[in-house]
């Protein structure tokens, strides 16, 4: 029996047992109605972390404010990401305080965006011409990408070139222990074990499953939440296209259903040169024993 067919027996036991993900809604978002976000443009002008206020000059909104100056509120990863001068395009939520806040704050960076916009197109023509064979099997090597990290910068596949990659696909709403946060927990004693162990070069990828929600400030606080060192471990975000094809190349089945995600877990580690040298599917594997396989110097 071919990894393929093995790993799609994986796939069918872990959907049938429940293996699935709710897409939480916050509680305030949840309040608000869709036709009460507003998305914007404009420019960062000052910073207040204390009051985690940004103040924006934004462009006009049409049928509903015109340009102006505003203060905002948002979230501690989106403070800890904000530069003065910088562009952003955001959702503009007003409350019944009289307050407003930003919420799903992206870089609003011409260079940047078509980075991200040809990374995605090159993966996108990449996932096509390998057809049925696109999944990637131990032995190839890991496909050229480029996301958002967690501090909003474009993270390509070549900043990790020379370095050994531990990469998974997990989201920050997920609330079943035994999948999302389970293995992030799993590649913090990873990281811990490897560093003590003298591996140097090693990263860990997580790369979301909810690009939606998961901009790069909120996959910030969600590291800083859990005292995450992110030195060398990247989160990363961008467009839902290049998403799915990197779970299409890496062979992980995750199906959209409203605020559900029904997702199997999987586990690479990626040698210097880029090649997938072990992958474990499912939650039941040990740091330890990928820490085993990595190269010391």
């Amino acid at each position: 029996m071919n990894s393929r067919v093995m790993l799609w027996g994986l796939v069918l036991l872990a959907l049938g047992g429940g293996a699935a993900c709710t897409r939480t809604e916050p509680e305030a978002a949840a309040t608000i109605p869709a036709e009460e976000r507003y998305p914007i443009r404009g420019e960062i002008l000052a910073i207040d972390a204390g009051r985690k206020v940004l103040i924006v000059h934004h462009e006009e909104v049409p049928d509903y404010m015109p340009e102006m100056t505003m203060e905002f509120l948002v979230n501690s990863g989106d403070i800890a990401n904000a530069r003065e001068g910088q562009r952003i395009r955001a959702d503009m939520i007003p409350s019944d305080t009289g307050d407003y806040r930003l919420e799903n704050i992206w870089p609003d960076d011409q260079v940047a965006d078509a980075t991200i916009r040809a990374g995605a197109d090159a993966l996108r023509q990449d996932t096509m011409i390998r057809g049925r064979r696109a999944y990637r099997e131990v032995g190839e090597n890991l496909p050229d990408f480029a996301l958002y990290d967690q501090t909003g910068q474009v993270a390509q596949s070549a900043r990790f070139r020379g370095k050994q990659i531990m990469l998974n696909f997990i989201y920050t709403r997920c609330p079943v222990a035994t999948m999302c946060p389970a293995a992030t927990m799993k590649f913090m004693e990873t990281q811990r074990l490897a560093k003590e162990a003298g591996v140097v070069n090693l990263e860990l990828v997580s790369i979301t499953l909810d690009p939606e929600y998961d901009t790069p400030g909120v996959l910030r606080e969600y590291a800083e939440a859990r005292g995450i060192d992110t030195g060398n471990f990247s989160f990363l975000t961008g467009p839902e296209r290049a998403i799915k094809d990197l779970l299409t190349q890496f062979g992980v089945i995750a199906e959209f259903d409203g605020n559900m995600i029904q997702h199997t877990l999987t586990t690479l580690l990626i040698d210097e040169n880029g090649r997938i040298v072990h992958r474990a599917d499912g939650s039941v594997w040990e740091p330890k024993d990928f820490v085993a396989k990595m190269r010391r110097p």
